[in-house]
């Protein structure tokens, strides 16, 4: 039996895409949107912007805040939480030095980076990348910290 390769077996066709519009087609003041951009002196081009692949630019944050020495959290939203939960344990209003709040902060964002670190080695002993609430729990549960 002879097969028919026209009928039976025949190649997917692509689309064929369509020339772009000629500049008598468009109105006047409008530019399509596939052609380039001016740039910013008016003259050329404009570069697109870099497009990086999935998890590069995670890994270039961390290298980037390794190397940092400064703090995570922003001072002030620290500041009134720590104020916040003072609160609740004395109805007085409590003073805060400057220098004793950034030391909390200092050691809370310690705390947390290295509890972050011991739950991301969790992931991966679980053979994954991906961080899990289940892992920030397992490190905590491992480290004896008994935070409610």
């Amino acid at each position: 039996m002879r097969h028919d390769s026209s009928s039976s077996r025949r190649k997917a066709s692509h689309p064929q895409r369509r020339p772009p519009p000629s500049p008598a087609a468009t109105p006047r003041g409008h530019r399509p949107p596939s052609s380039p951009q001016p740039g910013p002196s008016g003259a050329g081009p404009s570069p697109r912007r870099r497009r990086y692949r999935p998890g590069t630019k995670a890994l270039m944050e961390i290298r980037k805040y390794q190397k940092s020495t400064e703090l995570l959290f922003r001072k002030a939203p620290f500041s009134r939480l720590v104020r916040e939960v003072c609160q609740a344990y004395d109805r007085g209003a409590l003073r805060w030095q400057v220098f004793a709040l950034m030391a909390l902060q200092e050691a809370a964002e310690a705390f947390l980076v290295m509890l972050f670190s011991d739950a991301n080695l969790c992931a991966i002993h679980a053979k994954r990348v991906t961080l899990f609430p289940r892992d920030l729990q397992l490190a905590r549960r491992i480290r004896g910290t008994q935070c409610t």
